[in-house]
């Protein structure tokens, strides 16, 4: 099934960077976007969406989870629609270009979501992914204690082999696939452990309790027994933007 973020609602903002990280994001799929009308598939509170807006991009947006809507809805207006990735509720052909941003490994059924956007988006359209897990580009000590859960975020869906797979299913030609834009961000030892504890990351959300007793607790109590556990890591972090075409 896909994930619905109803939890995370009030905090996303605040753990994601918010309307800033909006705007790097949209400062990344700008170049790549058509002309014409993009969908939002898994708009969360409208961050990104909201920086298309002031780009004079016209944005529609589609979340599963009801309490991310009604924030987006203040950025969007009532251009918003409470819909599965997998069963949109659109006519074929209705977009420019449907947008993923940092959504594809939450879906439940990653070829159904990328079939579905390919029949919504109308010839020439695009296809564009933000996606994979945010790769630092120095692995400081906070990203060496987290190393211990590389193996849950590895586990992610929305590889590069994945996307192009599906898309290539859907008849999608490919575009680019490169890392995104370099992102810095500040955050402490102990802000990631609260992140943790509050299951913010996506890749805890599945974990049972007792799972997360296990893998999760001692990388909370590591990070915040490192030296200086309140200062911030300045750090840099990239995501891979994924571009996919229909020419049919």
């Amino acid at each position: 099934m896909s994930v619905a973020f109803d939890r995370q609602a009030a905090s996303y903002d605040a753990a994601r960077g918010g309307l800033e990280r909006g705007r790097q994001a949209a400062g990344d799929l700008l170049p790549h976007l058509v002309p014409g009308t993009v969908l939002d598939v898994g708009v969360g509170t409208g961050a990104v969406a909201a920086a298309l807006l002031a780009a004079e991009r016209h944005v529609v947006g589609a979340d599963l989870s009801l309490p991310m809507l009604r924030q987006a809805a203040d950025r969007l207006g009532p251009a918003v629609v409470c819909a599965d990735a997998a069963a949109l509720p659109f006519a074929s052909e209705s977009f420019a270009n449907v947008l993923f941003a940092h959504v594809l490994h939450l879906v439940g059924d990653l070829d159904r979501a990328v079939a579905e956007a390919a029949r919504v988006m109308r010839l020439g359209g695009r296809l564009l992914a933000l996606h994979g897990s945010p790769e630092p580009d120095v692995r400081d000590d906070v990203v060496t204690t987290m190393a211990a859960l590389d193996e849950l975020q590895q586990a992610r869906t929305d590889s590069p082999e994945a996307i192009a797979g599906a898309c290539g299913a859907a008849g999608l030609e490919p575009v680019t696939s490169a890392p995104a834009a370099a992102h810095p961000r500040a955050m402490s030892p102990s802000d990631f452990a609260g992140s943790l504890e509050r299951r913010e990351p996506s890749f805890v959300l599945r974990l049972s309790d007792e799972e997360f007793a296990e893998r999760v607790a001692p990388v909370v109590a590591a990070l915040r027994a490192l030296p200086d556990p309140d200062v911030p890591r300045q750090q840099v972090w990239r995501v891979r933007l994924a571009v996919f075409a229909r020419r049919d």
